[in-house]
């Protein structure tokens, strides 16, 4: 449970910048409760009362004896500090908002739907300089594209760019699913990495077998594996350039 919380709060930048203010007014209450329940020798029920109504305190001593002073006192101490923690709760979600990170979950939530509801478009796994390219030459071109992207940096480029984009893992066949693989056109593995390359066009290909695969190795030596995956077409990016080159001169 605990490593469950602590992934969401990572995942989640105004949850991470609230975790500490939330945490301290948290604490008060606490200290609150548990100072007033020692001093007034009362249950928590009561406590808990005498945070929110500190006249209650004087009236609870009109029949008993006790600190009366000190009580009042430090619910009057707690009070100032539950309105300190309360304002700082409060800066920080508005300045979470007006600092972009409330737009920019809004954002990741229409693209999400914008995804949802593509057809015929290029999915493009990775989007490092490769992806990049083909991705900015598509869009330019009136083709649909959707990215998928597991670094996060990445992603939040390709977010900025304006191009739809999936946070995830593209060997995984539920990112794949939700990029819209069995709606797609083309896909085209354009991660730095021949291997996983070639295991998202096996996915790829098992959930959707029309759809057209094209797939980026390092290497020749992969070239085979590569169209035994389902490959329709194997690009090499390193020959691609090297003969670009020699056809110039």
């Amino acid at each position: 449970m605990a490593a469950l919380i602590v992934a969401i709060v990572t995942d989640r930048p105004l949850l991470r910048q609230a975790v500490v203010p939330l945490t301290a007014f948290s604490g008060v209450v606490i200290a609150g409760i548990v100072g007033l329940m020692l001093l007034g020798d009362v249950g928590v029920i009561e406590a808990t009362f005498w945070l929110v109504d500190l006249t209650s305190i004087e009236l609870h001593f009109l029949e008993e004896d006790g600190p009366e002073t000190a009580t009042k006192a430090y619910a009057v101490l707690v009070t100032v500090s539950l309105v300190v923690t309360g304002l700082w709760v409060g800066e920080t979600v508005l300045s979470a908002a007006f600092g972009g990170q409330v737009q920019e979950e809004l954002r990741h939530m229409q693209a999400n739907r914008a995804i949802d509801s593509a057809t015929d478009h290029v999915i493009i796994c990775g989007y490092g300089m490769f992806g990049r390219t083909i991705a900015s030459r598509l869009h330019e071109n009136g083709r649909d594209v959707v990215v998928i992207e597991l670094d996060e940096l990445e992603f939040e480029q390709a977010l900025a760019d304006d191009v739809l984009a999936l946070h995830g893992d593209a060997r995984r066949e539920e990112v794949l699913r939700e990029a819209g693989i069995s709606r797609a056109h083309t896909l085209i593995t354009a991660i730095d990495d021949s291997n996983a390359n070639i295991q998202t066009a096996i996915t790829a290909g098992q959930i959707a077998p029309t759809v057209r695969l094209i797939v980026r190795v390092g290497d020749a030596m992969y070239e085979p594996l590569a169209r035994r995956a389902g490959a329709d077409e194997v690009i090499i990016p390193e020959v691609v350039s090297g003969e670009k080159v020699t056809d110039s001169l």
